[in-house]
């Protein structure tokens, strides 16, 4: 897939429409690049304007999530203790905070996959850590063509610096569909335990990968609820971003080193 190069297009996308049309959606994917401050200001500007029944989030676990008590809650400054942040290796707290402070209300999903069994998942498969039925229930017991398989495994490998042995990248790509399938399935959750009567959708916070249309959490979701409406919200820097979203919005690029410099 290739980038969208249009920044001036994606500069049109305009922060109301993106908001009405969230209001519309059960599920709202809010991408992001996660070092990049403006991106998180706009998941913030949207949050607080669609009141979310609740936030799923891709960088916290369901036991972090767990210590999001109404005490914790009403601390917005201190949750990055609460949730030992500093240890996760996640962008600064600072970024994310905002989008708390945004929803007072909602209950809060953790959705990441331990690194434990993403690392199991990499040698025995996303199906042994899924669960047999719900992985056909999501779609993830299917197996991918080889043309698509081809396409992530490459996708795979250029995200890690060329480096990795080429016996590694089936289970990467497995460990990757792993995550956006459990993005889908906590997000059905949150739903499903929304009080009665409460009103707005589930929102999930997640990096731009998990929330493309054509390959991340999305695909899992339609596969288990296709009533459901959706909206996944891509955001570029400098007019480039890869996969398909129903809308697009543009950001300037953040200084940031090379990742790749030590191999060089």
């Amino acid at each position: 897939m290739p980038f969208i190069t249009n920044a001036q297009a994606l500069a049109e996308t305009k922060l109301a429409h993106i908001i009405e049309e969230a209001k519309q959606a059960d599920v709202v994917l809010l991408g992001e690049i996660h070092d990049n401050p403006a991106h998180h200001k706009v998941q913030s500007e949207v949050i607080a304007e669609i009141a979310p029944v609740a936030v799923v989030w891709e960088m916290l676990t369901e036991d972090q999530a767990a210590r999001l008590t109404p005490d914790a809650l009403s601390d917005p400054a201190g949750l990055g203790e609460v949730l030992d942040w500093g240890e996760s290796g996640w962008p600064a707290f600072a970024m994310y905070q905002p989008l708390f402070e945004a929803a007072p209300e909602a209950q809060h999903w953790g959705a990441a996959v331990p690194r434990s069994v993403a690392r199991d998942a990499v040698a025995k498969g996303a199906v042994a850590f899924f669960g047999v039925e719900d992985a056909a229930r999501f779609g993830l017991d299917l197996a991918l063509s080889q043309e698509e398989q081809a396409a992530r495994e490459a996708e795979q490998q250029a995200a890690h610096c060329n480096a990795l042995p080429y016996d590694l990248l089936p289970g990467m790509v497995e460990v990757q569909r792993l995550r956006d399938a459990t993005l889908a399935r906590v997000a059905l959750l949150a739903r499903e335990a929304a009080p009665a009567g409460a009103e707005g959708p589930v929102v999930i916070v997640t990096g731009n990968g998990h929330a493309r249309l054509d390959r991340g959490a999305p695909v899992y979701l339609r596969y288990a609820a296709p009533d459901l409406d959706l909206l996944s919200l891509g955001q570029a820097e400098d007019g480039q971003i890869r996969g398909e979203f129903d809308l697009v919005r543009n950001a300037a690029p953040i200084a940031r080193p090379d990742p790749c410099a030590a191999f060089y």
